[in-house]
């Protein structure tokens, strides 16, 4: 980083980044902090630095390199203009809440403010986040390197020029991880259907999507050749897959899940 950061809300998400940004070796004490939560506040204030919880205790003449929006997508409205003075010539402005648009915040900020639009997800939290960027025409190489290094301290970055795929990047990877967190516990309630006491059977399935994950991770192959591998023909899998895979399976389902989601991405933009 070549200037201070200002983070605007620090729940679950603000966290993972700060504590990703110091683990990188980001100075502490460039890193300035609004959130009035008392439970965030003691978390990032451990880490070493400012926690502020209001802007106006911001101190005069901080100019920040970024600032980065991580409030909650339905009070972005109330939260910009109040920032206006800070972002300066050489800020860019980088946001986290889904479905908010960079149109959103150059109307804010001015249409020749760096603006970059990021979805991450939850495992952030542990360093395997996936996140997505997208920017406007006034950031420069230079912005998008910074936001996408601050954003990597979480894991695995790409970026898309065409903004509006950021509604189904969000129904993909944003909301991606409820739902497998929801296939564990629909894995392991069948289980339970099908004899397993319940405490073996949650344990079978979280720790099969965990093996499976990982070797997906360190494999070349494609998903389909790794199903294959576990499929023997006339055997169990395939009984499954029977199933998961017929006209009404789960390719249908998740597409009308993935539909959904981006839907409602589009109408948080509205």
């Amino acid at each position: 980083m070549d200037g201070p950061i200002l983070l605007v809300g620090c729940g679950r998400m603000g966290l993972a980044l700060l504590q990703g940004w110091i683990d990188r070796g980001v100075p502490a004490d460039s890193i300035t902090i609004i959130e009035p939560g008392r439970q965030a506040t003691d978390a990032a204030s451990a880490l070493g630095v400012t926690v502020l919880p209001e802007p106006a205790l911001i101190a005069p003449g901080l100019m920040p390199r970024v600032v980065l929006f991580a409030v909650k997508p339905q009070v972005m409205e109330a939260v910009l203009p109040v920032y206006r003075g800070l972002v300066g010539e050489r800020c860019v402005v980088l946001s986290i809440a889904p479905g908010k648009t960079l149109a959103l915040f150059e109307r804010h900020f001015g249409s020749k403010t760096p603006v970059v639009r990021a979805m991450p997800n939850t495992p952030a939290a542990v360093g395997k986040g996936m996140t997505v960027l997208s920017a406007n025409k006034a950031a420069s190489a230079a912005d998008r390197r910074v936001s996408g290094e601050l954003m990597a301290a979480v894991g695995e970055v790409a970026w898309v020029e065409d903004e509006s795929l950021m509604d189904a990047v969000t129904a993909t990877s944003g909301s991606g991880p409820a739902y497998v967190f929801h296939l564990i516990e629909c894995l392991a309630e069948a289980a339970v259907v099908a004899g397993l006491p319940a405490p073996l059977a949650n344990r079978l399935a979280r720790a099969t999507v965990i093996g499976s994950a990982e070797l997906a991770a360190r494999s070349d192959a494609s998903p389909a050749t790794l199903r294959e591998n576990v499929t023997t023909p006339g055997g169990t899998t395939e009984a499954a897959l029977k199933v998961l895979m017929g006209e009404d399976g789960l390719q249908r389902l998740m597409t009308r899940a993935i539909a959904a989601a981006s839907n409602r991405s589009r109408e948080l933009a509205g």
